[in-house]
């Protein structure tokens, strides 16, 4: 999955830090997720590149005034964000603004790919915490850890990570895909959905999988985790067994489709990037009876 980066690490502990000319720079543009674009470099193996500080500063992009926040590292490279806003159309040559989602959906995952969609959770972090949420005052960045702060009421507003599930209900050799309504992505998918206050994991899975396509479960099973960056969510994968009845009742409002497939009709997945597909792939392959 995208997080797995072995023998790379990623190290998350705030510092307050600048740049170097070959640390890695991240430009954002936009105001909403459907429409934010990455500035990046896609080579013709795949592999994408974000730019340097130093080139950034040699096209005059960036200069000694900029807000280049520290944002983590890998081993010994650091990363930082161009923290504009994303309202400032930064040029560079050789590189172009494109999908977020390319960091994940492309040819190549490996740690540029966990680097880009962790940058992206942070910068529309501090773009959507510019200002305080109970007075209204501008926030400024807090020293001691990685946060914002009013310095009128002294408001201290660290990430949000938004917990959701991911399940694949099962019945013997088949399961249940869907395709999302109204959505970016619109390959094979399995049901999910964010989790309520008051509500457990398991109940989550109960509860999405009632409201989406109407089919009680049993032997609800934990399989894995991921940060997925793009939708600030840690997504939480279950596998279960229906329970009663396998007729399926959609919820239109959320799915263009749902249906029961054998396992024999998923295709091999070769992006192992999310845990949709890694979870499709276990059960193609029998790791999920």
């Amino acid at each position: 999955m995208i997080q797995d980066i072995s023998p790379k690490k990623l190290l998350l502990p705030y510092k307050e830090s600048l740049p170097k000319k070959d640390d890695t720079v991240f430009v954002f543009r936009g105001s909403n997720k459907r429409e934010d674009n990455a500035l990046i470099r896609v080579l013709e193996d795949g592999h994408i590149l974000a730019p340097t500080c130093g080139q950034l500063m040699e096209a005059g992009a960036v200069n000694a005034e900029s807000h280049l926040q520290y944002l983590f590292a890998i081993d010994e490279k650091e990363y930082y964000l161009l923290n504009n806003g994303g309202a400032e159309d930064i040029s560079l040559p050789g590189f172009t603004y494109e999908r977020v989602r390319t960091f994940c959906d492309g040819r190549i995952v490996d740690d540029m790919s966990l680097a880009g969609m962790t940058a992206y959770h942070l910068f529309f972090w501090y773009r959507d915490n510019m200002c305080c949420g109970r007075c209204g005052h501008k926030m400024i960045p807090f020293s001691k850890e990685r946060a914002v702060q009013c310095p009128a009421c002294h408001n201290l507003v660290f990430p949000k990570l938004m917990p959701a599930v991911i399940m694949l209900v099962k019945d013997g050799e088949k399961l249940v895909v869907s395709r999302y309504k109204d959505r970016e992505y619109t390959g094979i998918a399995l049901l999910a959905g964010f989790c309520e206050i008051g509500e457990s994991l398991e109940q989550t899975v109960e509860r999405e999988v009632e409201e989406e396509v109407g089919l009680h479960v049993k032997d609800i099973t934990y399989f894995g985790s991921q940060p997925w960056g793009v939708d600030s969510n840690l997504l939480m994968g279950f596998y279960a067994d229906v329970d009663g009845s396998r007729e399926i009742h959609r919820d239109k409002q959320e799915l263009a489709k749902a249906v029961w497939i054998d396992r024999s009709e998923i295709q091999p997945q070769k992006n192992l990037a999310s845990l949709t597909m890694t979870m499709l792939e276990a059960f193609r392959t029998g790791a999920i009876q």
